[in-house]
């Protein structure tokens, strides 16, 4: 590190408790307390350099000896002992640890041209200077500042050292310098140059206390640095002084620094004070700052009490990227007062409630969004954040689900957040309400079917409809409901199937390759093995079809009669354990043929029994 040597005579100053004697054969006609230190010294050296010391020496009265108090000079007594050195021009040496307090101390005596020539202010300031060169000499002298103050800051040390240091942070990396070495055997060697990675200076900021950190980070910014970097900073700065996962300091490990700021254990109202800090100072751009990251912040400032404000802006920036969040770090434990649920969902909804605002204002500014049969239709880009959205909430609700203390107005209010069009299946929002269902035993029938109207029948998989058919903790109206959409699908499919079928054997009379009909026959695959009979077909769908008739029979006796849930149960539970048809297992080849989609399917000259239409349909819940 560089270093710049003053004086040339040997040192005469020896410490004897806590006075400091000059050996200089003249007996002290002076004497200059800084603190509990006394120095016995003499005038002339002293007031030949110094204005305030002469003004002092001057005004002081009588034939006793001389006593002077300096107890505001920057830098205490042990500065003082250097300036001493050097009104005695005895040899000194400025170094970047030290040179802030003696131009400080120097400002402070008024060590300037008019009291010699080479005075220490210029010689501090020269220094100064040549140290703003490198980062090390820079971030040296900006953590010796703070025992400087307030001179340091009126002299702009402490603007200078931030700027300097701001601008070497935003400057590219480059190849280090070859470092020359000498090996055991005398050989010179020159090490190979390395390529410093961007974070270089990550590990210095964050020894900084907080004002000096602040203000290189604003430094920065201004600078133009990217704000993803920023946010890095930010990162690696709040790791090292504020424990994410509980409340004892995280910074106790061995990485020890022999730089002036030590990190040690601060109390709650110290790191929520930091925390807070650090909230403001993270940039505000979408997707900067990892939403894992952004969610522990939330987490730590509930377990600190941070202030509503600072808790309302994490809330916004989660909000804003909340389709990058996953399950487990949406589980924040509940630290209310009240504690009447085990998570927090209050916070969740928030966040919910801010992604889907900032959502609607950017398709509403980038889209003109078209209304078709009461569904928003989007493109892909603005549909895939809400997706992704809703499935994780879906997930949330199958995890706090099971708690007996959470009301159904807002297991409700949470699900209802996300739009319907957000859903392509609605399999996860069943399976959060046959959980909550089954947690919340003592729901009443009004209460059941007001929780399964978030839900819409026709969007569950075949796998979901089969298990909520022999679901019985669902409302009958679903399960009928269920079944009922089921038998549409079912229909729908083998109307196709056979309409498929007619074009098939139609294309084959036109070319000359009669196939006989009597036997209703679709061809499966080329080996024949597998072949399914469109009556056989018909027959299944047309049971389906009387079966649902029958349901709703039953529904209409047992409202007018008031009867039970259960006598339904008990006659139609075992068709309700139907084995669907897997129309997967059919696989009919087109060879190429144009197949229109069908308004009624015929079979040998039959139309297939339209038992159940469009009008007969269930009500939805």
């Amino acid at each position: 590190m560089a270093c710049m040597k003053l004086g040339s005579k040997a040192d005469v100053f020896h410490l004897d408790g806590h006075t400091w004697l000059c050996s200089t054969g003249l007996s002290s006609d002076v004497c200059i307390e800084v603190g509990e230190t006394s120095f016995h010294l003499h005038k002339f050296p002293l007031l030949s350099r110094s204005r305030l010391l002469e003004k002092l020496i001057r005004e002081f009265s009588g034939n006793e000896k001389c006593v002077l108090q300096l107890q505001t000079i920057p830098g205490g007594a042990k500065t003082f002992l250097r300036i001493a050195k050097f009104c005695y021009d005895v040899k000194l040496e400025l170094t970047a640890t030290n040179v802030v307090s003696l131009r400080c101390a120097s400002e402070y005596l008024e060590m300037n041209e008019d009291y010699g020539e080479g005075n220490l202010i210029k010689q501090a300031e020269s220094f100064l200077n040549e140290v703003f060169g490198s980062w090390v000499g820079t971030f040296k002298a900006l953590e010796t500042c703070e025992d400087a103050l307030p001179l340091a800051e009126e002299l702009h040390i402490v603007s200078r050292c931030i700027d300097c240091l701001a601008t070497k942070a935003c400057a590219e990396p480059v190849l280090m310098s070859p470092v020359s070495t000498v090996l055991w055997n005398g050989i010179h060697s020159t090490s190979k140059p390395h390529t410093p990675t961007e974070d270089w200076w990550y590990e210095d900021v964050a020894f900084l206390k907080l004002p000096l950190f602040k203000r290189f980070m604003l430094a920065v910014a201004t600078k133009g640095m990217k704000p993803e970097r920023i946010s890095e900073v930010v990162m690696f700065y709040t790791k090292r002084h504020i424990p994410l996962n509980g409340r004892q300091s995280s910074f106790q490990n061995g990485n020890n620094r022999t730089h002036g700021s030590t990190l040690h254990v601060t109390s709650d109202a110290d790191q929520r004070t930091l925390l807070e800090e650090i909230v403001r100072l993270l940039p505000n751009q979408k997707g900067v700052t990892p939403t894992k990251f952004l969610l522990r912040l939330l987490r730590t400032s509930m377990i600190l009490q941070a202030s509503p404000s600072c808790r309302e802006n994490l809330e916004r920036k989660i909000g804003a990227q909340f389709d990058q969040a996953v399950l487990e770090d949406l589980l924040i434990t509940n630290m209310g007062y009240s504690m009447e649920t085990l998570y927090d969902t209050d916070c969740v909804q928030r966040i919910i409630d801010h992604f889907v605002l900032m959502d609607q204002d950017q398709n509403d500014s980038t889209l003109n969004p078209l209304v078709h049969e009461g569904q928003l239709v989007r493109d892909s880009h603005s549909f895939t954040p809400m997706t992704m959205v809703a499935n994780l909430v879906d997930s949330y609700l199958a995890e706090v689900a099971p708690d007996v203390n959470l009301k159904l107005p807002k297991f409700l209010s949470l699900a209802a957040v996300i739009p319907e069009y957000a859903r392509a299946l609605d399999d996860g929002i069943y399976r959060a309400i046959d959980i909550y269902l089954k947690a919340h035993p003592w729901l009443t029938d009004s209460e059941r079917e007001q929780l399964c109207r978030i839900m819409n029948c026709q969007k569950l998989s075949l796998e979901a409809s089969t298990h909520a058919a022999q679901n019985e903790r669902l409302p009958l109206r679903v399960i009928v409901q269920v079944l009922f959409f089921e038998q549409l699908r079912l229909r729908t499919s083998v109307a196709g199937w056979l309409f498929v079928s007619d074009n098939l054997e139609n294309s084959q009379n036109h070319s000359g390759n009669l196939v006989p009909r009597n036997d209703c026959m679709i061809p499966i695959s080329s080996g024949g093995d597998q072949n399914v009979t469109v009556n056989d077909m018909s027959g299944r769908v047309s049971e389906l079809e009387k079966e649902c008739l029958n349901m709703k029979q039953e529904i209409e006796k047992l409202v007018k009669t008031k009867g039970s849930w259960d006598n339904f149960y008990n006659r139609f539970a075992l068709k309700l354990k139907v084995k669907p048809f897997d129309l997967k297992s059919v696989k009919m080849p087109c060879n190429g043929l144009e197949v229109k989609t069908p308004r009624k399917a015929v079979s040998n000259g039959k139309q297939i029994p339209d038992t159940c239409k469009l009008d007969d349909r269930i009500p939805d819940l």
